[in-house]
């Protein structure tokens, strides 16, 4: 009954053609051909070959069908780097991203480039963006998809302004000098990043870049600017912002660096209470000196002190000092902490809720004169200090909150510079508030007997990230996004939007519950000037939509260098004023602030990705007139301009990722990405922070090029990428000596056996020597089964963003499968077979197949490579290059049903035999295989026909001399003979076939001798050709 099953199966499969059609019967019976390996049980690729050198024995070599190919095994030094070049000028790398756009295709795949800073050369986390994006746009350029990727580069901001100037600084330039400097900065440092990025292989029209300076580009911004603005979403206000005195600007959030090192002068101090709580006073005996305790560190912003705030549900104790009897209110839950902090005993003189506090009022310790009230506050916590919170509402967010509620003063005492004003006094003004002006206030805290104690803090501190300096916390009038409003919509469109890893979800929604409002006005001259006018003598802005729309015109045409180069007349026409509703044109000024840079790079979804609405009012498309057509066609047929992905740092989380979703959420409510890639920082392989003073840099060009020191050779652009592959780029990427070697070595060994596959199908033409799968043997129909599986994980591998499994599943293929598994077995028929022997071109086509599932399974990654083995390889026109022909083709007819059952249970019983006989040459054996007649034996049977066979698949599958195949051990076996058992389950259709069945080998060394050809033992004697290789010798002669 199970034969007549097996014998249905094989009846019903279908027909294979090559590549696209693979076919043939399930169980057919062998065809006879000769087998086995040459030598030894895992030759692998580099093995000796057969016929060896030597009297008698070397006459038969021109007789061996040796492996032949110019393939190089190794390639160092120039000659690598000199290879590399020629590829990308040979297999046209240049134009590869246009032909790809010109061609049709059903779907498109669309990877938005965040833009790098034009600020400097490339660096390794470059390459590590840039490779990665690169390694997902060639495989789905590869599968068919249309790529739509346009290089950018982030061209505005403070730190190009601050290299192009260097030590002139600002002073007696005008704006349009210091944008001409920053320009020219910025022009360098692109051309060098992009010569740099074409070096690694990045594909792309590198003549069709996207940059924030140019007219079109800053056109498309201000319309985003005045969509939001016409939406109430962006306004004007006096507010704390996070103020750089170092830059002289104000910062958003993403423009900051937090130093977990900072050390702050941390101190506690007291607050008299003038007028106690109308809650408390009727249990107030004795509490007549009462000070409240607060603790900060920012001694500075004492003076600007306009309230203390504490959390109304807590509890709060009035305790007594044992060591001098002051009297101290504080939270209950820090009484034990403030006894340690003191060094005394506090004992608790009364205890009540926070709310009972309200209506207390205290005097300011510096300023007599000054009454400051208790406030209740939701940001107070217990986690640190005194559970009383000082509040100067101009120098912090939450304590500006706390004013806005209780319409408090926000009285500024610090400059531009980062010194006290007049406002805070005689004895502070001018004094930098985080030096000599912290000194001065703590010292006039002792003087008045208020200061309790000073204690030394490190903690986590904003930074400028540009110029490596504290900030601080200042109102100044400014132009906001009231991301407050947007947090929601952004929240719900993140929900539809693909994290990888996942993990960095809530880091990315933790960003957005941080940020309030979003300061995107900046005092510096190089960036895209916010399009507003003010009032000489109200100061009061004008800014609409006629005003926005015709200066983004402007832009367009001009470029924003002429916000400063027109009058005002042209700036705001007679037309304009009139829809505007204004006055003349000499009643306004225009303004000098320009927009933040991630507002510039936030919206280069518009710039870039967005098609043109309809009742626009330019012509169709008009917008990225700067890019070629083929780049302006909508993304899909669907018209959904978002991106497939958005892919860079972790630090993005906070910065273009954030600023990317808001403005697009303002304007489209939806995202304008589908999924998002957060990748880790390059860093040393200490796990360091690459720094210039460790002397840890790796630059990218010394990588390729090689250094002045011997000992940092030029490994060339392939294993750079590689590098980039092969890390866990979800994590910290690591890059020293030790990886880039790794990285060289696994590729020279992915070259030899590369070049093994070239060497054994040099003389084969797949277009008219392929064997149909249905005649092919068995362990070859097996390899397109193993093949198939392979370019299954690596397709999966590449739609995850995950080369580094890429590389894992090669490498396991490689190692496993083909170098101590297929390799081994099929020597003998490849060297010692007639050259057009079936068996021999049934191998051929296999190995071709391989050789080709395998080179592009690399290309995405090491696309030198690729194409210098598609020079090499059989079966394409001269001049064809692989990345214009195509993904892996496999078909779903290799996965055989049956045929997986046969080969492994042969390998079963090889795995037996070989185990009985550690460190010898199986060809020197005879085997006896015995199996009860079942599905097992039916299914050794396929592999041979006559019960003793030194030629059969399963001989050559055995590695042996001879295999013997029946039901049960003879009882004539030699005495040395070694004996051993074992089962193979059987799983069929589906589970329907299920056989656990049983074998048992006999293993005894071969009475045949070796024959000098082909080194098997099946010759008669040692100076005899076996049979085999007799009929070929005497057919060559």
């Amino acid at each position: 009954m199970l034969l007549c099953r097996i014998s249905l199966v094989s009846q019903t499969l279908p027909r294979w053609g090559r590549r696209s059609q693979r076919g043939g019967g399930l169980l057919l019976r062998a065809v006879s051909f000769s087998s086995s390996r040459c030598h030894g049980v895992s030759s692998g690729e580099g093995s000796a070959q057969p016929a060896e050198s030597g009297s008698g024995q070397g006459q038969y070599r021109d007789t061996v069908l040796l492996p032949k190919t110019d393939f190089p095994m190794k390639l160092t030094g120039q000659k690598l780097l000199d290879k590399e070049l020629e590829i990308q000028q040979d297999c046209k790398f240049a134009d590869l991203y246009s032909w790809q756009r010109e061609r049709k295709a059903k779907k498109e795949f669309c990877l938005h480039d965040g833009p790098p800073y034009a600020n400097g050369d490339p660096h390794v986390g470059h390459a590590l963006n840039k490779i990665l994006k690169d390694i997902r746009n060639r495989f789905e350029m590869l599968r068919g998809r249309q790529v739509h990727y346009v290089p950018g580069w982030d061209c505005h901001g403070l730190p190009i302004e601050l290299k192009a100037l260097g030590e002139l600084g600002t002073s007696g330039l005008s704006p349009l000098q210091i944008r001409q400097k920053a320009r020219e900065f910025a022009e360098g440092a692109i051309a060098r990043q992009m010569a740099a990025f074409q070096r690694w292989g990045v594909m792309a029209d590198w003549d069709q870049c996207y940059y924030t300076f140019d007219g079109a580009y800053e056109a498309a911004q201000l319309k985003v600017f005045q969509e939001m603005h016409s939406k109430g979403l962006i306004y004007q206000d006096y507010k704390p912002v996070f103020w750089s005195p170092s830059s002289r600007t104000a910062l958003a959030e993403a423009e900051l660096e937090y130093n977990a090192e900072h050390v702050s002068r941390a101190i506690y101090t007291t607050f008299p209470l003038a007028t106690l709580p109308p809650n408390i006073t009727k249990e107030a005996a004795g509490l007549d000196s009462v000070s409240v305790l607060v603790w900060t560190t920012q001694p500075w912003t004492i003076p600007a002190n306009q309230a203390i705030c504490y959390m109304p549900n807590a509890q709060y104790s009035v305790v007594k000092r044992l060591d001098n009897s002051e009297l101290l209110l504080v939270a209950t839950e820090r009484t034990a902490n403030m006894a340690a902090l003191l060094g005394t005993e506090l004992e608790v003189v009364s205890t009540f809720t926070g709310s009972q506090l309200e209506g207390g009022i205290c005097k300011h310790p510096t300023i007599p004169s000054k009454e400051v009230p208790l406030l209740p506050a939701n940001h107070v916590t217990m986690a640190k200090g005194t559970g009383l919170v000082h509040t100067a509402p101009a120098h912090g967010m939450e304590d500006y909150s706390v004013a806005s509620q209780f319409k408090l003063s926000v009285d500024c005492i610090v400059n531009e510079d980062g010194k006290f004003t007049e406002l805070a006094g005689p004895e502070l003004h001018n004094l930098s508030v985080m030096n000599e002006g912290t000194d001065r206030v703590i010292s006039m805290l002792k003087e008045c007997g208020s200061l309790v104690k000073e204690e030394r803090c490190v903690h986590s501190y904003p930074y400028d990230w540009r110029t490596k300096q504290p900030v601080v916390i200042r109102p100044s009038k400014q132009w906001f996004i009231n991301t407050a409003s947007l947090k929601d919509k952004a929240k719900e469109a993140l929900q539809k939007v693909r994290v990888l890893p996942e993990s960095a979800r809530s880091s990315l929604l933790a960003m957005l519950d941080r940020r309030t409002y979003w300061c995107i006005s900046r005092q510096r001259s190089w960036g895209v000037p916010i399009p507003v006018f003010y009032h000489r003598e109200t100061g009061e802005a004008l800014i609409n939509k006629h005003t926005v729309s015709h200066v983004a015109q402007l832009f367009k045409e001009k470029g924003s260098d002429c916000w400063w180069e027109l009058p005002i007349e042209t700036l705001l026409p007679a037309a304009v004023l009139k829809k505007s509703k204004a006055g003349p044109v000499g009643d306004y000024i225009r303004g000098e602030d320009v927009l933040d840079i991630w507002f510039d790079s936030g919206a280069s979804w518009a710039a870039v990705l967005e098609e043109e609405t309809e009742g626009d009012s330019e012509e169709p498309e008009s917008r990225l007139s700067w890019l070629p057509a083929s780049l302006r066609k909508p993304l899909t047929t669907e018209s959904d301009s978002r991106a497939d992905a958005y892919v860079e740092g972790k630090d993005q989380i906070g910065g273009w990722f954030q600023s990317s979703l808001l403005t697009s959420v303002a304007v489209r409510n939806k995202a304008p990405y589908k999924s998002l890639v957060v990748h880790g920082f390059a860093v040393s392989e200490k796990g360091e922070k690459m720094s210039k003073s460790l002397g840890n840099v790796v630059d990218p060009d010394v990588v390729i090029n090689g250094g002045k020191d011997p000992s940092t050779p030029a490994f060339g652009a392939d294993v750079l990428r590689w590098w980039v592959a092969e890390s866990n780029v979800f994590s910290e990427v690591q890059i020293g000596p030790n990886a880039l070697n790794s990285a060289r070595d696994s590729i020279s060994k992915l070259r030899r056996t590369l070049k093994f596959l070239l060497g054994n199908v040099h003389s084969f033409d797949p277009r008219s020597q392929a064997v149909d799968p249905k005649e092919m043997h068995y362990i070859d129909q097996y390899m397109l089964h193993l093949l198939r599986e392979f370019s299954i994980k690596v397709t999966d591998a590449y739609s995850e963003f995950d080369p580094g499994r890429v590389i894992r599943v090669l490498q396991a293929f490689i190692s496993r499968d083909l170098s101590s598994f297929y390799f081994s077995i099929i020597k003998d028929r490849l060297y010692c077979d007639p050259e057009d022997s079936l068996g021999r071109r049934s191998c051929q086509t296999v190995l071709e197949e391989i050789l080709d599932g395998v080179t592009r399974s690399i290309a995405p990654i090491l696309p030198h490579l690729a194409e210098e083995v598609y020079l090499h390889a059989p079966g394409h026109d001269e001049g064809e290059t692989l990345f214009r022909s195509g993904w892996i083709k496999s078909s779903s007819v290799w996965r055989r049903p049956g045929l997986e059952e046969a080969v492994e249970g042969a390998c079963a019983i090889r795995d037996s035999f070989l185990s009985s006989i550690p460190g010898k040459n199986s060809a020197q054996y005879d085997l006896t295989i015995a199996i009860e007649p079942g599905l097992l034996f039916e299914l050794m049977e396929s592999l041979q026909e006559e019960p003793t066979s030194t030629s059969s698949q399963l001989c050559e599958l055995m590695m042996s001399s001879r295999v013997k195949l029946c039901s049960e051990l003879p009882r004539d076996l030699p005495s040395d003979a070694l004996l051993k058992h074992g089962t193979f389950l059987i799983n069929l259709e589906g589970g329907v076939i299920r056989e656990d069945s049983a074998y048992s080998i006999a293993v005894v060394p071969t009475s045949a001798a070796r024959c000098p050809r082909c080194r098997r033992f099946t010759a008669e004697s040692t100076d005899c050709l076996c049979p085999r290789c007799q009929t070929i010798v005497s057919q060559s002669q």
